[in-house]
């Protein structure tokens, strides 16, 4: 028997409680850097596993274990934890009715709209695979459980408490997504994967006053409104057609009440690029809109323009990536694994091969129902009939989703880890 068939041969009476595990995580989401039940019920879950060194709090709430199993390759497996400020309206019987407080004070409802629970049990169930069969793998387990991804600082923090000091220091770094597709598809890329996102906040000074005398205030809000329309023709005029720009004002804030003309308003803006070129451009086209609707609307200061976050492209290695393809065909079967071009969405895993200057693999797996997803894709209706991540009805199948994500890391570590002797070949 191979050590792949050997170590999933263990995962069917594991797979209740995983779906247990992943069934409370979803009705408890907790916000970026306030994991802290969820970093306790993964450091609890791999202490009972046995064999695991575990530490917690790295990062701020970051939870890390290691499984050593002698001589061998150091694979790095990393799941992200935090939520999403999002009002669940998936109508499950484990849907969130959790509130919390954000960063700014304010109380949200908090959702994992982003599948990052179903990455968390995932995870524990390969880790508690590989401990429960470490008579057919050689090497060691680094198991990452990361805090505040959706913030974008969740990696970072890790990496500046010392991850690659403290721990083992890996020859690979592997991570995986849940996503809107089918339970049985995986897929992946060589090369980019994902592209940059920058946060950015614009800061509009205008002069207020009375609703009934605009005339004797400089509005910031519309200037705001101008602005937002304005951003839409960096990617549409100013970029080339065939580059993957995404500009997006998902924030616009002005004032408290209908009839003042307030002092001041305020845009949240997300950026996704695929090249270090293209960013500097649209970056750069930004601020000269922002100082140009200002100068135009004569405002009373120049706007204040700050940088919340950065994340980087998001880059696979060319063999590893080819590497884990070929176990999850293995795994799955050739007519599961697809082989996908560059998203625009972002994530900051890529700052921990980069940090460790070591070969990452990020792919991704769907999580849905694959009678409801073709029936949506034969009608032409996939934007309107399938949740996307982030959304407030986004919810993968539990079991079937959660079996699939088990088996695609597992088969991915192996595809590092020696094998042992009890498989027939040599250590």
């Amino acid at each position: 028997m191979d050590a792949l068939t050997a170590v999933l041969d263990a995962l069917d009476p594991l797979l209740p409680g995983l779906e247990a595990d992943y069934k409370d995580l979803h009705a408890h989401p907790e916000l970026a850097f306030q994991e802290k039940r969820t970093a306790a019920l993964v450091a609890e879950r791999l202490a009972a596993q046995g064999g695991w060194e575990v530490t917690t709090g790295v990062g701020r709430t970051g939870v890390v274990g290691v499984l050593r199993n002698g001589e061998g390759p150091v694979v790095m497996l990393r799941a992200d934890m935090d939520a999403l400020p999002v009002k669940e309206a998936t109508g499950l019987p484990y849907a969130s009715t959790v509130t919390a407080t954000d960063d700014s004070g304010t109380e949200v409802p908090v959702m994992h709209a982003c599948g990052h629970d179903m990455h968390v049990a995932a995870l524990i169930g390969a880790c508690a695979l590989l401990a429960a069969r470490t008579d057919h793998w050689k090497g060691t387990v680094v198991a990452v459980f990361q805090p505040g991804e959706e913030s974008g600082y969740g990696a970072r923090a890790m990496v500046d408490d010392g991850l690659f000091e403290r721990f083992p220091h890996p020859d690979v770094v592997l991570g995986q997504h849940v996503g809107p597709g089918p339970v049985g598809l995986l897929a992946t890329c060589p090369g980019t994967v994902m592209g940059a996102t920058d946060s950015i906040t614009v800061k509009l000074f205008g002069r207020g006053g009375h609703g009934s005398k605009p005339e004797a205030a400089v509005d910031p809000v519309v200037m705001a409104s101008s602005l937002v329309l304005r951003l839409q023709t960096i990617a549409s005029r100013e970029i080339a057609a065939q580059e993957p720009v995404v500009v997006t004002v998902g924030r616009l804030q002005a004032g408290t009440t209908a009839a003042v003309i307030p002092d001041t308003a305020e845009l949240g803006i997300n950026v996704r690029t695929s090249s270090a070129p293209v960013r500097d451009k649209v970056l750069a086209a930004i601020e000269r809109l922002a100082r140009a609707e200002s100068a135009a609307a004569g405002a009373t200061a120049d706007p204040d323009i700050t940088s919340v976050y950065h994340l980087p492209m998001t880059v696979n290695d060319t063999a590893a990536a080819e590497r884990v393809a070929d176990a999850h065909r293995k795994a799955f079967g050739d007519g599961a694994v697809m082989t996908m071009g560059p998203t625009t969405a972002s994530e900051d895993f890529g700052i921990l091969a980069t940090a460790a200057k070591v070969p990452s693999v990020y792919w991704f797996y769907g999580g849905l129902d694959p009678e409801v997803f073709s029936a949506a894709f034969a009608a032409g209706r996939l934007d309107e009939d399938i949740p996307q991540n982030h959304s407030s009805t986004f919810a993968p199948q539990a079991g079937p989703a959660l079996n699939i994500g088990v088996r695609s890391m597992v088969a991915a570590a192996l595809s590092w880890l020696d094998a042992s002797p009890a498989d027939g070949t040599a250590a």
